[in-house]
């Protein structure tokens, strides 16, 4: 890669990807194909819609294949002959045989600092486990999963409150800051990959619905983890069910702990009024002793939430409309 125009393929799909492609094109790197999911259905009218990096990507005309499998595009790649493949945030693994496509091979655009929290949540993991720092890495990819030798990391601090819609773009820019200055330097021939300490490797899943239910029975501070690092996806929600019986999903969009005062611990998951007008809920302590009992602990204090399929609102004013909701046990 001896200029500075090469043939770059891009590989991605959500905002992430989106800018850092914005960031390739607006430093004379912008790829000669563009490869995204295909358009799914969104919101309760399902309408077709594109990726954010396929709008970007038509935005600029930039040629753009997408596929349910992305070997059924590999004559396609091949017919490019392209230098380089960049992925950012895809979500299928490409496969071995087309690794070695690009003349420099692929280059991934993770954010975490791997070894640590490999796989498809590594955002919403930091936040969820209590990190104090991540950041990016940029790895030369193989077949296998986040495993590749490292080109490039770079790392940030997680902010006391950090919610993932407010870590994501902080991510997204970083990595592409970093993107940039790595190709410079693998056209210069100055980079250095080093192989990863697959010891100390740790693996985060593929989020769905169901990992955002709320067990009343963890810990305030775990919960409000929770509700920071699923704000984005999938989301935090308990059941009510109001004297009458109906059972309503709640969303609980915002929150913080608050210690108990006194010591005095009710039902886990029962809902109280605590100062400033927030809905108090009784958080619980998990001993794993022998007989694995469940106590009180802090509350979690909720701040804004929403009665599936109505409007968020703040505590005081959901409380002025539900005063039948303090008292009862969240589900």
């Amino acid at each position: 890669m001896a200029n500075r125009k090469i043939k770059i393929i891009f590989i991605g799909t959500p905002e992430f990807g989106a800018i850092i492609l914005k960031k390739l094109i607006e430093n004379e790197y912008k790829p000669d194909l563009v490869i995204t999911a295909s358009d799914k259905p969104v919101g309760r009218k399902q309408i077709l819609t594109p990726s954010s990096v396929k709008i970007l990507a038509q935005k600029y005309k930039i040629p753009v294949l997408q596929s349910e499998k992305i070997e059924n595009l590999k004559l396609k790649i091949e017919s490019l002959k392209p230098d380089l493949g960049i992925v950012a945030a895809y979500g299928q693994i490409i496969p071995k045989n087309m690794l070695n496509i690009p003349k420099y091979g692929f280059i991934n655009v993770h954010p975490s600092l791997l070894p640590k929290y490999r796989g498809a949540s590594p955002i919403q993991s930091v936040i969820l486990n209590g990190e104090k720092k991540t950041g990016i890495t940029i790895i030369l990819m193989d077949e296998k999963i986040d495993h590749g030798p490292i080109l490039s990391q770079r790392s940030i601090e997680i902010e006391k409150d950090e919610t993932s819609t407010t870590l994501y773009p902080k991510l997204a820019n970083l990595g592409a800051e970093l993107l940039i200055e790595t190709i410079l330097e693998f056209q210069k021939g100055l980079v250095k990959s080093r192989s990863q300490e697959n010891s100390q490797a740790t693996y985060t899943k593929t989020l769905t619905r169901q990992d955002g239910k709320i067990n009343w029975k963890k810990t305030a501070e775990d919960l409000n983890r929770q509700i920071r690092a699923y704000d984005l996806w999938p989301g935090s929600f308990t059941f009510w069910q109001k004297r009458n019986g109906n059972l309503l999903r709640i969303k609980i969009l915002k929150a913080r702990f608050f210690k108990s005062i006194g010591g005095v611990a009710y039902s886990v998951g029962k809902i109280l009024v605590v100062p400033q007008n927030e809905i108090g809920v009784q958080c619980g302590i998990l001993y794993h002793g022998t007989k694995g009992s469940i106590k009180g602990g802090d509350f979690l204090a909720i701040e804004k939430l929403q009665i599936e399929g109505k409007e968020e609102m703040n505590a005081e004013d959901f409380l002025r409309g539900h005063p039948d909701f303090i008292g009862t046990i969240l589900k």
